[in-house]
């Protein structure tokens, strides 16, 4: 199983998606996850979209099917209940943080997206600048190992071939 984290606009969907389709694995995305119970309920969803997440990981990997999550994963806690699924299944995690050091291009990226239609899922909306800003404070450091990528050094297909190689170490 393998987790991405980070903070919207970071890139990490783009890095999510194309490993889990290079790998042939099961993509789970939160956003898409909490758009379906949005658009189903017509209320936010809070936890709830990671708990509907952890178990449709747990059936994944009871499968024998390889799991790659894409979610912000702000807190230890959330983090935690990833590692007992991976746990639970008695499969390696690897966790991967991916950030965007770059302040400009980060703003940059998460404006377009919220501003582009084909990003919208119903009701849902990504996040503006100043929501991922005030996420970005309640985003808890890391305590745990995991693999950091800076997509700020380039593009997150760029960085892609990169990707690969840690993995395999």
């Amino acid at each position: 199983m393998i987790v991405f984290s980070g903070l919207p606009g970071s890139g990490k969907s783009t890095l999510a998606r194309r490993l889990a389709r290079h790998m042939q694995a099961a993509y789970l995305r939160i956003d898409s996850i909490e758009a379906a119970l949005l658009n189903a309920t017509g209320r936010p969803a809070g936890v709830e979209g990671y708990a509907v997440a952890y178990a449709l990981a747990a059936d994944h990997l009871e499968l024998g099917l390889s799991v790659v999550a894409d979610c912000v994963n702000p807190l230890e806690v959330t983090r935690e209940a990833w590692a007992t699924v991976a746990a639970e299944a008695s499969c390696p995690l690897l966790n991967i943080e991916v950030v965007c050091s770059d302040p400009s291009e980060h703003r940059r990226r998460v404006e377009a997206r919220h501003s582009g239609s084909a990003t919208h899922a119903g009701r849902w909306r990504p996040p503006t600048w100043a929501k991922v800003q005030a996420g970005a404070h309640e985003y808890a450091p890391w305590v745990s190992d995991r693999l950091l990528l800076d997509t700020a050094a380039g593009t997150p297909d760029a960085l892609f071939p990169k990707l690969l190689v840690d993995i395999d170490r």
